[in-house]
């Protein structure tokens, strides 16, 4: 029985023959072409004027967050149930992180909870779609709007969703992407900033740029980082974006075979299919274990890897890191959704080269465990 890894890419259209143009042309590094072209198309699939190409997807928040000039005395509200990027770029800021829990159903953030956390120091918020439903936008919106907040839309694991019909990532003042291996869209590592606003565009361009400037290029006025993206990378992303919509529908399909093989195997909590707002598409498939089963997610992990089958566990409370918690910060927090998930919570075999016949195998595994 072969080992089912939780992740593997697709690269199966003209990765090869972009990179091999990268090679002989000799553009390997950012200044060559693929990255403007990547850029603007990726800007324009996801409904924005401007995309600004980055190393990885955890540095794009850096800059989102640069570009709007948050920092020391700003507070940015965000979910706890998320990676620690989130958190982290907002502590490298000088501003701090405020966390709101999430929806037992969809694993997103708990709209409903923020208005509460909203201070005088608030600045932003800070939206992650989570897994592959995106986050409510309209009444979140109507918030931003109602107290001036910026919104900073992290739609990393959202390529080619959408909400109401519009796309992730095209909501707010900035939003951001990555590329990593395990995305629906993959350049290696990488990641994207986009915007409508020219202004913050070219402060996110000067900011992944050391903050050169134009006439005067080694006289620097502010600090800004190299966290620019080579042409290689660009040119595995734009072969991947010619092939976005067979990705969702290949995603698409890999949750309904899920959650037919799945559907009488008693204790899973499966990923929602749809709300009103839009179609699960299925970024990876979480599972999260009933309280009547009487293991936890370590456990589910450990049995199914006995049986050759790759897991990843949820993501890891913001209020419960240990470096945040030596900081001082979230003392009193209680977000009880995102413990509970967290350690009831795990993601199965789920990237775009999964064989229908893996699946299978997967379910078959997950049968014997819960048994």
């Amino acid at each position: 029985m072969a080992f089912v890894p939780v992740n593997e890419p697709l690269l199966n259209g003209n990765e090869k023959k972009y990179l091999n143009e990268c090679i002989d042309t000799k553009w390997i590094s950012s200044e060559g072409p693929f990255v403007k072209q990547f850029e603007q198309q990726f800007a324009e699939q996801m409904g924005r004027k401007h995309g600004i190409a980055v190393c990885n997807g955890s540095v794009a928040i850096d800059v989102a967050l640069a570009a709007l000039k948050i920092g020391h005395g700003d507070e940015v509200i965000l979910p706890s149930f998320t990676i620690i990027s989130c958190a982290a770029a907002i502590v490298r800021a000088g501003a701090t992180p405020v966390v709101v829990d999430c929806c037992p159903a969809t694993w997103n953030m708990d709209v409903s909870q923020i208005e509460a956390k909203i201070t005088d120091n608030t600045k932003a918020i800070m939206v992650v779609h989570i897994y592959g439903l995106p986050v409510d936008m309209q009444p979140l919106m109507e918030l931003a709007n109602k107290y001036g907040l910026y919104i900073i839309e992290d739609a990393a694991e959202m390529h080619g969703q959408t909400y109401n019909g519009a796309p992730c990532g095209s909501f707010g003042a900035i939003s951001t992407f990555s590329f990593y291996p395990n995305k629906h869209l993959t350049t290696g590592e990488g990641g994207m900033v986009l915007t409508n606003d020219e202004t913050l565009a070219d402060r996110s361009r000067s900011l992944r740029n050391l903050c050169f400037q134009p006439q005067k290029r080694f006289v620097h006025l502010e600090l800004g980082w190299n966290y620019r993206m080579t042409n290689m990378q660009a040119a595995l992303g734009l072969a991947q974006l010619e092939q976005i919509d067979t990705f969702i529908a290949r995603k698409r399909h890999m949750g309904e075979v899920y959650n037919r093989l799945l559907a009488e195997i008693p204790g899973l909590q499966l990923p929602v299919p749809k709300t009103d707002y839009a179609t699960n598409i299925y970024w990876v498939y979480g599972i999260v274990l009933e309280d009547n089963v009487p293991f936890d997610a370590q456990e589910a992990m450990k049995r199914l890897a006995a049986h050759e089958i790759g897991t990843r566990p949820f993501f890891w409370p913001m209020h419960l890191q240990p470096v945040f918690q030596e900081m001082g910060l979230f003392d009193q927090v209680s977000c009880p959704i995102s413990e509970k998930i967290a350690r009831r919570g795990f993601y199965i075999p789920s990237g775009l080269a999964l064989t229908d016949l893996q699946m299978q195998q997967v379910a078959h595994a997950l049968q014997d465990v819960m048994r």
